[in-house]
């Protein structure tokens, strides 16, 4: 037995070095096709606070709340893609260091999180101490503002019972939708829209790491789209380079499916100037063409109908009637029936205009 066993031994062929090397070039390989694949909103996600765009008195603050150990409960909120969740992470990256994701419990809009999930698994989660690690948890609820009433009752009783060994920090777009017993036990801070200089610059950053062939006009599209929001932006990009070879005003119009400034100008002046029917035929043609939605279509006329010149009188009896033609669209109203409400708007407006003069 001893001698098959050595002959065994010595057949077994030997572990090479170099085999090993390979191994680990695969897996960097494999780790940099990842990183490739990966959206562009997530490859370039904050990392750490200082990268975090604007929001510097915020991150300063924050900052300030690390480097003396008394990190509050947070309430984060503001419109969507203005960076709330990169800083949070950010915060745990700072705090716990590359092992972060040990330390918290992320919780989502699309996860279950009714009154079960807060009795059960945060409050599991905010019981229990990590061993040989000091200091406390995070709990980061995301999308807070979709949790049902009843939920929210139960976690202002967990958030005030085990501060000891848990911070919370809590996200949401409409803070108005989080009862003000959450609020008044959270330090708040506001996610404005991001400024567009601010917005650009990382823009800019992002065009230049991944080669995109985008045109200035193209940009200034891209940037007026965005209204501040950096993921709108950032997806409205990628979107733009893997569909086009090169990045233009057109292009990023199509590809968003929002009508073009000079579609939007031709139709609010044929509906200022021509005659009812003419105008209607033309628009429902461009609609057809264009595959375009009335709801742009008045979001366009609005921006556009700031810049003409129209009497004071004339200008609030058009923008109220937009108002009113874009609220009967949001509860279900007909769009072609919107659509003639839409063109009698501008011809109210237009015969208000002559009277006064």
């Amino acid at each position: 037995m001893d001698s098959d066993d050595d002959t065994r031994m010595s057949d077994a062929e030997p572990v090479s070095p170099l085999r090993n090397k390979g191994k680990a070039k695969a897996v960097d390989q494999d780790a940099a096709t990842a990183d490739d694949n990966l959206p562009w909103v997530e490859k370039y996600r904050p990392v750490t606070l200082d990268d975090v765009v604007s929001h510097q008195d915020i991150t300063a603050t924050i900052n300030r709340f690390i480097e003396k150990n008394r990190l509050p409960h947070l309430l984060f909120y503001g419109p969507p893609g203005t960076g709330k969740t990169s800083t949070i992470l950010a915060v745990a990256r700072r705090i716990y260091g590359a092992d972060y994701r040990k330390q918290i419990l992320e919780l989502n809009a699309s996860d279950d999180r009714g009154i079960d999930v807060v009795r059960e698994q945060i409050k599991q989660f905010a019981e229990t101490r990590t061993l040989f690690a000091k200091g406390f948890k995070l709990i980061i609820l995301d999308e807070a503002d979709m949790m049902t009433q009843a939920a929210q009752a139960a976690l202002r009783r967990v958030i005030e019972q085990y501060t000891k060994n848990v911070r919370f920090c809590i996200i949401c777009n409409y803070v108005n939708k989080i009862t003000p017993a959450i609020q008044s036990r959270c330090t708040r801070f506001r996610f404005s829209p991001l400024p567009i200089p601010e917005v650009e610059k990382r823009i800019n950053t992002v065009v230049e790491g991944e080669n995109v062939n985008i045109t200035e006009d193209g940009k200034q599209a891209l940037l007026k789209l965005s209204k501040g929001d950096m993921r709108r932006a950032l997806n409205v990009l990628q979107a733009c380079h893997a569909a086009y070879d090169i990045v233009g005003e057109t292009e990023v119009y199509n590809c968003t499916g929002n009508p073009h400034p000079q579609d939007i100008e031709a139709i609010v002046n044929s509906m200022l100037s021509d005659e009812f029917t003419t105008s209607y035929q033309m628009i429902l043609k461009m609609k057809t063409e264009r595959g375009l939605a009335l709801q742009d279509l008045i979001s366009g006329a609005y921006e556009y109908v700031n810049t003409i010149e129209l009497k004071p009188n004339a200008r609030i009896y058009l923008l109220d009637l937009l108002a009113t033609t874009e609220h009967r669209l949001s509860t279900g109203g007909n769009e072609k029936i919107q659509l003639t409400a839409l063109l009698s708007a501008f011809k109210g407006a237009v015969e208000l205009s002559a009277k006064s003069a």
